[in-house]
């Protein structure tokens, strides 16, 4: 999220891009919910696509957002994507609960101001119910944490409140439980605005009390009175670079300058995930030409029909067919959603 709500985790999901803050230079960014306990309650998949890379006509600097539960539609008023996550999640989640769902929100957003990232926002981790919630919504939470996290090409964003202790963040306990060599997990620091006058965070910045090996990276979000008061997410991006360049240990401190800030954050997610595509790229064109070569091997033993009537048309239907399964299941493998009972061929998707 872009906003102060505590403890919890994002995963970037890096299999088809992946960005959880990569885009807070967009004033009209769709806000999560805020408030006290739990606020978000269904995990929130957010597509940026940069409008940019559209075709002049369709990009003209115009920002929209559209669901994938209302194809076709596109909301230009970014208050009322808002109010449309509140209404379907309290349509699955119930409107005065405050359990949650595991059925996703897809949303795509395009604007010239963001990158061409996925994110995944979750439900910040809980141990006790409240009100109505199930007595096992803290099973619940983990496991939908878990099912994201567990993606190897998932980015963690373990984030924690700088005013708490760093031993206790069950963010970072679960991210290490999800990857314990460390290697896709950035440590993500919020409110060092509000620790105790003649305390700073330098040392968690400089990796020196829980060692990540991405380390950690410090941004100044919204609070509560901000989202109260409708500051915009440019404003608040505004005074988070004016905070950073007059504190007097983030200020002065090279080695770190490079780590405060939300669009450090960005720059940082998106370096990982072009290395990562530039590392998969390879591997995964030699598993195409192998599938490629296998699926040719299995038309030349099938051949091709004499005739040209129905039965031509009949193999073309079921070539069509075939190649449109391969379509979807390429696509939920590079999603990190195919099953290992869809894959064959060394990880790749089958066509039966």
């Amino acid at each position: 999220g872009a906003d102060d709500k505590g403890s919890g985790n994002g995963d970037d999901d890096d299999g088809e891009d992946g960005n959880d803050i990569g885009d807070n230079n967009d004033e009209k960014k769709a806000d999560n919910n805020h408030g006290g306990g739990v606020t978000s309650r269904r995990q929130q998949r957010q597509r940026k696509e940069s409008s940019s890379s559209l075709p002049p006509a369709a990009a003209e600097g115009e920002e929209w957002g559209e669901f994938l539960h209302q194809p076709g539609k596109r909301y230009y008023d970014f208050g009322q994507i808002r109010d449309e996550i509140s209404r379907d999640t309290n349509r699955l989640a119930g409107l005065h609960s405050k359990g949650v769902s595991p059925t996703p929100i897809h949303l795509k957003i395009y604007s010239p101001n963001v990158l061409s990232l996925t994110m995944v926002d979750l439900p910040g981790l809980t141990k006790v119910a409240v009100k109505d919630q199930p007595v096992d919504i803290e099973e619940q939470i983990y496991s939908m944490n878990c099912q994201y996290g567990a993606n190897p090409n998932a980015i963690l964003l373990a984030v924690t409140s700088a005013n708490t202790d760093l031993a206790s963040s069950d963010a970072l306990k679960l991210a290490r439980e999800l990857d314990p060599r460390g290697e896709r997990t950035i440590g993500v620091l919020t409110k060092l605005d509000l620790m105790d006058p003649g305390t700073d965070a330098s040392e968690i910045l400089h990796n020196k009390v829980i060692p990540l090996r991405r380390g950690y990276i410090a941004v100044v979000n919204r609070g509560q009175r901000d989202i109260d008061a409708d500051l915009s997410i440019r404003v608040g991006l505004r005074n988070e670079e004016r905070f950073f360049r007059t504190h007097p240990s983030y200020s002065r401190d090279r080695s770190i300058v490079g780590k405060c800030g939300t669009m450090n954050l960005a720059r940082n997610l998106n370096g990982i995930l072009i290395h990562h595509i530039r590392e998969c790229l390879p591997e995964l064109k030699i598993r195409i030409a192998n599938m490629m070569g296998d699926v040719q091997s299995e038309l030349d033993t099938l051949g091709m029909p004499e005739g040209r009537g129905e039965d031509a048309g009949a193999t073309g239907g079921k070539l069509l067919g075939l190649l449109s399964k391969f379509s979807a299941n390429f696509a939920a493998m590079i999603d990190g959603r195919a099953s290992n009972t869809n894959q064959q061929h060394d990880g790749m998707p089958s066509l039966s």
